[in-house]
């Protein structure tokens, strides 16, 4: 008969000492799946999955290994019950770091996740779900906690170049239409620019992505993903919709209209908002337009820091 009592203790080879005695920049695990909270709009919190990635120092150069399972835990504990924030996420890479009982001194920390936020239609009542690749990093390191956040947001680009010769078309065909210097009223004006007519070309206009990275200031503790990416929907002036009726779309066509724009626009646009932002230290940006007129894409970077 089996008695559990008298069993052996098991084995743990990570005590024993290392083959190659020397300390280890980062040693953790990539890639874990687990739940985190999100304080979201309204004072709701939102439970949503993570893919996870956790390491910590290994100083002491004759120890062979850390402890992972002490990692796993205190993350699956941590993350599960207490929402993002600076002052927790500190708190957590502090209990990361004591969990290996003197083998480390520094954590790190990233976490990637999709973030709902309901945006409301241009003109209608209806509102949406868009959803907002994040990717979090957060490191510990001689007591100095260094937060970095990167997003992105969706727009429509219309081109200037192609707008501006749309325009010449246009006109070119208002000209056959009605030659010599007669004097028009404004009902056949306007009855012809409502007509099939009145619309010789259409500028070319493609889905764009901004895809953002910013280095936060210490002193606050709110992760501002959602004031960041309003920031940036409103410099761009033509963020993607979600629940559109007709008057919303005309309403995007207006705004497409008013907001022309290069890849070299679109990234000076975000730029100049997160050039003027308190809770910013650095930042970076990278656009892309995915262009309807090549079979390849238009792109633009630029980055900075704020005193």
């Amino acid at each position: 008969m089996h008695n559990s009592s008298r069993q052996a203790p098991l084995p743990d080879v990570a005590d024993d000492a290392a083959a190659f005695a020397r300390p280890l920049d980062w040693v953790g695990m990539d890639a874990m799946a687990m739940p985190i909270r999100l304080n979201g709009e309204n004072g709701q919190v939102l439970h949503v999955p993570a893919s996870v990635d956790v390491a910590v120092d290994l100083g002491d150069a004759a120890a062979r290994g850390i402890h992972m399972s002490r990692l796993y835990l205190q993350l699956q504990e941590s993350l599960a019950n207490e929402a993002l924030s600076a002052p927790a996420l500190r708190k957590l890479l502090e209990a990361c770091i004591a969990s290996q009982q003197g083998l480390s001194a520094r954590a790190r920390l990233r976490l990637r996740y999709d973030h709902l936020l309901l945006r409301p239609a241009l003109a209608s009542s209806n509102a949406g779900w868009k959803n907002y690749p994040v990717a979090l990093e957060a490191e510990l390191r001689d007591g100095h906690l260094q937060l970095s956040l990167a997003f992105s947001v969706e727009y429509s680009s219309t081109c200037p170049a192609s707008a501006a010769l749309s325009r010449q078309v246009n006109a070119q065909r208002f000209a056959e239409d009605f030659p010599g210097l007669r004097p028009l009223s404004n009902d056949v004006v306007r009855d012809w620019l409502a007509s099939e007519r009145g619309l010789a070309a259409t500028p070319h206009a493609q889905r764009s992505r901004a895809e953002i990275r910013v280095e936060l200031k210490p002193a606050f503790d709110e992760l501002p993903l959602k004031l960041l990416v309003d920031a940036a929907e409103a410099a761009l002036g033509t963020p993607v919709q979600t629940a559109v009726k007709r008057e919303d779309e005309q309403a995007f066509a207006e705004l497409n209209a008013a907001n022309l724009m290069f890849c070299e626009d679109a990234a000076r646009r975000v730029a100049a908002a997160l050039a003027g932002d308190a809770r910013v230290a650095a930042w970076s940006v990278r656009v892309a337009h995915f262009e309807s007129l090549h079979p390849h894409d238009a792109v633009a970077s630029v980055s900075g820091r704020n005193g």
